[in-house]
């Protein structure tokens, strides 16, 4: 009988870094996790962490998972990187920070100076998607970094992802995945590598080439762990770093979402839906599909920015006796929570809400905001709780029919994951929203397990990503659309939500004149 082969992935979100032990089954046989506080702030808009707070905390996670588990390390054959979006370091040649990385939720903007010259220029006005570069200039941390800390930028030699960072960290070399690549950076997604030298990004922001790490595939090398990193966090020194994704693209996989008739709801600080195919297709006009944790593949994804976001929101100033109760009574809050939302009928006695707690470029657009109507004496903060997991569901759903139109590919099936997919109630009405039977992964930890599964094939302990998928996924609880909830629902998004964000935009518009907001 052939001995036992293990692999670790450690997973780097907004709110924890969790060390993760994985057989090739997909089994998590450990787990080391350490919370995170996602973000500071030295001014309003501004989300920034400290790099070497990350650094500290992976090798906390990993302390803890060698505490619990007693396994012998050889039999761990190598490890993958997961990490959250969009998080950018400015370091120098040695790797270390020069200032503090600035978060995916970071709201300030660069100022838009000049016009993209050339052909170029040319196109973007014939076709009148100015102000859609204009936006990608704003949002690029980099031209902030450059007009507000030219002295940072001065010294800056190279900029990375969070992913980027820690795989510096892991192996000493300035190498990422790029299945990671979600920024705004000069990324070609559709040829899922740094852009040509005379594409336009490079026009659009300061950066260049030397400054960015080299790219390999999922499943490629990436290095092998440093002596020193070795004793920051117990890897085994020499351990090889195998190439993942981001932790969207590798919730997808762990979700076993290989089929484009198979949609993956991500119920996380963003919310997400996400199908994989091996062609590029932009779902939304202008606004790219992002790499998959496949291989040459893309995820078509359509994304609501604060999606459970709004969950913490509620809970933190609405859900405090939930809260309290929980600890009283050494339940998970989710259950609490739970009770909470089965205490309302489906649809909420009316009150609708659209889930736009941050605007969007194209749809919804820079005007966009959040909305709840349908208010009357009925309604507690049940019913607004069980709306806000409604309004998020009714926007996936919207998300899931653009796919379908632009893709032409029916979705029949719906895997379910995140912090979210912990709730029996938000499952059920997730159900109910799509008519779709909605299936929770067997595992809770679907990022990391997807970072494994790059790891089990990259080190051919599974032939190819089919083989690896299937056996080391699979579904767990299922829950089946209710027929009364789901007729209440159909007309509820037929005739309200889809007709919501039309009719209020105009007011989104002159909120935003007369009070500025959003910016």
């Amino acid at each position: 009988m052939s001995e036992k082969s293990y692999v670790l992935a450690i997973d780097n979100g907004t709110q924890s870094v969790r060390a993760l032990l994985f057989d090739l089954e997909g089994n998590l046989l450990g787990k080391g996790k350490v919370e995170l506080e996602a973000y500071y702030s030295k001014q309003p808009g501004w989300a920034e962490q400290d790099p070497e707070y990350y650094w500290a905390s992976l090798g906390e996670a990993c302390r803890l998972l060698w505490e619990q588990v007693t396994i012998d390390k050889r039999l761990i054959k190598g490890v993958a990187l997961t990490t959250q979006r969009g998080t950018l370091i400015n370091v120098d040649a040695k790797g270390q920070p020069l200032r503090p990385a600035m978060l995916w939720l970071d709201q300030r903007r660069a100022a838009v100076r000049g016009k993209i010259k050339g052909p170029w220029g040319w196109l973007f006005k014939l076709i009148g998607e100015e102000a859609t570069v204009d936006y990608f200039r704003a949002q690029a941390e980099v031209n902030w970094i450059a007009q507000e800390q030219p002295e940072i930028w001065a010294k800056t030699d190279k900029m990375l992802l969070l992913s980027g960072f820690l795989t510096h960290r892991l192996t000493g070399q300035f190498v990422d995945s790029v299945a990671c690549c979600v920024a705004y950076l000069p990324f070609d997604y559709k040829r899922l590598k740094w852009a040509a030298p005379r594409d336009w990004k490079w026009q659009a922001m300061p950066i260049r080439r030397e400054q960015l790490p080299e790219l390999r595939k999922p499943g490629e090398l990436l290095g092998h762990v440093t002596a020193q990193a070795s004793r920051h966090t117990g890897i085994p020194e020499g351990l090889p770093l195998i190439a993942a994704g981001a932790d969207k693209a590798c919730e997808v996989i762990g979700a076993g979402g290989v089929d484009p008739s198979t949609a993956c709801l991500s119920y996380g600080t963003t919310a997400t839906i996400n199908t994989t195919r091996s062609k590029y297709l932009e779902t939304i006009p202008l606004i790219p599909p992002y790499p998959s944790a496949i291989p040459d593949h893309f995820n078509t994804e359509v994304m609501i920015f604060r999606g459970f976001w709004m969950v913490s929101w509620f809970k933190q100033q609405f859900g405090l006796r939930e809260m309290q109760r929980a600890k009283e009574l050494g339940v998970a809050p989710e259950t609490l929570f739970d009770e909470l939302v089965n205490s309302v009928p489906a649809g909420s006695m009316g009150l609708m809400l659209q889930p736009y707690w941050s605007p969007g470029i194209r749809e919804p657009g820079l005007e966009a905001k959040g909305s709840i109507i349908g208010f009357g004496d009925v309604h507690t903060r049940a019913h607004l709780y069980r709306a806000i997991l409604e309004g998020l569901a009714y926007a996936l759903r919207q998300g899931k029919e653009k796919i379908e139109k632009r893709s032409g590919t029916k979705i029949v099936r719906l895997r379910v994951s995140g912090g979210g997919s912990q709730s029996d109630a938000a499952m059920q009405l997730t159900a109910d929203i799509f008519g779709l039977p909605a299936e929770r992964p067997h595992t809770y930890e679907t990022s990391g397990l997807g970072a494994a599964i790059d790891c089990a094939v990259g080190l051919g302990l599974h032939p190819d990503f089919t083989t690896a998928i299937a056996a080391m996924t699979r579904v767990g609880e299922v829950f089946m659309p209710q027929a009364a909830a789901q007729q209440t629902y159909e007309r509820l998004y037929q005739e309200v939500y889809q007709r919501m964000y039309k009719q209020l935009k105009p007011l989104y518009q002159s909120i935003r004149e007369i009070t500025g907001y959003p910016s």
